[in-house]
């Protein structure tokens, strides 16, 4: 297999030690087929400038420009000296700064109307933006020694790679130019029949056109052919997954009249919304079939879902089989089986005394259970006896063994692999039917592309008896008076009866640093909860440590009860507690003996506190769009109105004011589905979760992508269902291989 291995050759073979070790370790590129799939992020042309006035702060950027004057300024008595140079390009200016012995060789290069690519960290110095010491590239004619680099970029576009601070966009395309020549083994997994019917390049051609395009129509013409590439290898391996479901028996559950569920229908005091009739009728009817049901149930906050999963399961034990719900932390796990059973009533306590005729258990299964609990739990499962069990991982674990495995609930879906979903499902004689519930509103093209493997059912509407929330921002920094009526809100709820959840982005006992060396910023954010505290880089090294770590809960909690919330009785939430603390905790809230908590995400998922109706949610901008609009969703489930207060420093027309302001503006999930995708980079769409979906996707726009994913899609399915081991197809099976072992990777990574 010669042919494989130009592009597996190692960067160090051919770009040398040094450049492969910053590429391995600052962008990931490992191999030369790495490398040439390091797209450019955009092209620039010789004639085009980048508009100056358009700089982003702090971010790394390479910039094409002119220099408009160059002057060596003397400070420290004349002991030192600066050179500044002004840029221009007729939209703004930017001014560079070069220190010391640094400044001979740019005050030879840069003097006036000479134009050159820039590359450096932009940052504000006397209220006007500045590069220090950029690394530059002469882009003229008459560049004494430079005259190839600048004949390569005559008349071209120029690739402006995704950099970094170690390795600027030109060095990655000289390192490019060295790997460019492999392009032409590389292999291509689209079938002939594909590229010729759809008009796409062959892939050695879409790889040297996307990175030296001549012009604009070779850049489009290259980039759709790669997009298909990673739509169509996704595709595939989706729709085999499908196939070889498809392929499975099942034992069919269908309904049984008179029975459990019957009998739970009766004593519901409301009705069913059309939505929650329609998808359980969904259900149902794949239910009765004799191979597995692979069904997404997607549902807004409070929509109901949790209903419709139980009358699924009940379903399921009326036609003599078991039905277990999968959540992802044992808070969740524990709420689920409080909730489930006081839905029940004494339906839930079959067998027992008092329970009803057409009762069965209900046991909950969790990894921190006494032994005595743990082993009656397995027992009524083995036996039979349980009719639904309700866990975490500990369900998957070996030395559990069910009598009749009919039906898996996974709440949550991103919190599981594919491969724990088939340890569950290998528990059952025959594959049991799977149920993913999922309260992230996913985009119709994500859902083809992540959970490709099932069908999906929406839940649209709220169930009655939800109240409206309505959420502001709150801008801390510009209005302190804002913050203080914040915690007055929280005392007008708690004392109109209700009570309050304040989020953190930090637990706050992370630095355990000896007394007195704790520093006052920087470093705190080691061990995030959930959110990614750390996300923000180092900027508070080099910025005077302007930018502060993420609030925590443990100091905001003390804060509150000394200061603004005094008298009223706070408590705290977080992940590293004792599970039997945090049970205490939520028990106490729930029951109404607290009335404030404050809480990392912990609370994020499926914590049902009808009585809480305020939300304050500290450096808000700290956490995704989802994940704010899901911990919304655990206020204004009662009848009350709830309320939610996004708290941020972040100033008026950045970024993130915006998204929190999209936030505030819509309690449509999937409408802010589509803005976090459309602002977040494409890499992280898919989620903390699936499978190794994420990686491989370098091209492909999940959102504006939407016509190709569906049309291969269709045509994934057409060579499947005519190949399915794609015996005549050997370069889309090498391709496929690659996929599926970076997912296994991935989710080897995951533990």
């Amino acid at each position: 297999m010669d042919d494989v291995s130009a592009l597996d050759e190692p960067l160090k073979k051919i770009l040398g030690g040094t450049t492969a070790k910053v590429m391995a370790e600052h962008l990931g590129l490992h191999t030369v087929g790495d490398l040439l799939h390091h797209y450019p992020r955009r092209y620039a042309e010789r004639g085009e400038l980048t508009r100056l006035s358009d700089l982003p702060l702090d971010e790394h950027v390479t910039v094409v420009a002119r220099v408009a004057d160059a002057r060596v300024l003397r400070f420290n008595n004349g002991r030192g000296q600066r050179l500044e140079v002004t840029l221009t390009d007729g939209s703004g200016r930017l001014q560079l700064v070069f220190f010391g012995k640094g400044i001979h060789k740019p005050h030879k290069d840069l003097v006036p109307g000479r134009r050159a690519m820039f590359a450096g960290k932009v940052s504000v110095f006397n209220r006007k933006l500045q590069l220090a010491h950029p690394e530059y590239e002469l882009l003229d004619k008459d560049a004494s020694d430079d005259t190839d680099a600048v004949d390569a970029f005559a008349g071209r576009l120029m690739p402006i790679y995704p950099a970094c601070q170690q390795m600027a966009s030109w060095k990655i395309a000289k390192a490019v130019d060295a790997v460019l020549p492999s392009a032409q083994e590389a292999l291509d997994p689209l079938p002939p029949s594909l590229r010729e019917g759809r008009d796409l390049l062959p892939l050695p051609e879409a790889l040297t056109r996307v990175h030296r395009p001549r012009n604009k129509a070779e850049v489009a013409a290259a980039r759709a052919r790669l997009k298909w590439d990673e739509a169509f290898v996704l595709q595939v391996a989706l729709a085999r997954r499908r196939l070889a479901d498809t392929q499975l028996a099942a034992v069919p559950r269908p309904l049984v009249k008179g029975g459990l569920l019957d009998a739970f229908d009766a004593k519901l005091p409301f009705t069913l919304t059309e939505g929650q009739r329609k998808v359980s009728q969904e259900i149902f009817d794949d239910l009765a079939t004799d191979h597995p049901m692979h069904r997404l149930l997607q549902g807004e906050v409070g929509s109901g879902k949790t209903m419709v999963a139980l009358r699924a399961m009940l379903g399921v034990v009326d036609a003599g089989g078991q039905a277990a719900m999968l959540a992802p932390t044992e808070v969740l796990a524990q709420q689920h089986h409080r909730s489930i059973t006081e839905m029940m009533g004494e339906l839930a306590e079959g067998g027992m005394l008092g329970g009803s005729e057409h009762g069965t258990k209900v046991v909950l299964l969790t990894g921190s259970m006494g032994a005595a609990a743990r082993r009656q739990a397995l027992l009524d499962l083995v036996t039979g006896e349980a009719g639904i069990v309700i866990g975490t991982h500990a369900l998957i674990e070996d030395k559990v063994r069910f009598h009749d495995l009919g039906l898996v609930v996974v709440d949550e879906q991103h919190r599981f692999g594919v491969e724990q979903r088939d340890a569950l499902r290998g528990k059952a004689e025959q594959p049991p039917h799977l149920l993913v519930m999922t309260a992230t509103p996913i985009p119709r093209t994500v859902a083809m592309t992540v959970f490709g493997d099932l069908e999906t059912s929406v839940l649209d509407q709220l169930p009655a008896g939800r109240s409206p929330i309505a959420s502001h921002v709150v801008p801390a920094q510009e209005k302190p008076r804002f913050l203080e009526r914040a915690w007055e809100r929280v005392r007008e709820e708690v004392a109109a009866g209700h009570q309050a959840y304040v989020v953190c982005p930090r637990i706050g006992d992370e630095d355990e640093a000896p007394a007195g060396s704790r520093k006052k910023s920087g470093g705190a954010a080691s061990a995030p909860e959930e959110v990614g505290a750390g996300q923000d880089g180092d900027e508070g090294a080099e910025g005077g440590g302007e930018k502060r770590p993420p609030l925590a809960v443990l100091e905001v909690a003390q804060r509150l009860a000394d200061g603004p919330l005094a008298g009223l009785k706070v408590a705290v939430l977080h992940g590293r507690m004792h599970p039997d603390d945090k049970d205490e905790v939520m028990r106490r809230f729930a029951a109404g003996e607290l009335q404030v908590l404050v809480a990392t995400t912990v609370i994020e998922v499926g914590v049902n506190v009808p009585n809480a109706t305020a939300m304050v949610i500290m450096d808000a901008d700290r956490f995704g769009v989802s994940q704010l609009h899901q911990l919304r969703g655990r206020v204004g489930r009662g009848s009350a109105a709830g309320l939610c207060l996004l708290v941020t420093d972040m100033p008026e027309g950045s970024p993130a004011r915006a998204r929190l302001a999209a936030v505030a503006g819509t309690l449509d999930g999937f409408e802010l589905s589509r803005i976090d995708l459309e602002q977040r980079r494409e890499g992280d769409v898919l989620g903390q979760a699936q499978s190794g979906v994420r990686s491989s996707l370098r091209m492909l726009a999940v959102i504006e992508d939407e016509e190709i994913i569906a049309a291969a899609r269709e045509e994934a399915v057409a060579v499947v269902t005519a190949d399915p081991e794609l015996e005549r197809f050997p370069e889309l099976r090498t391709a496929l291989q690659a996929l599926l072992d970076e997912e296994r990777e991935q989710y080897l990574d995951k533990g």
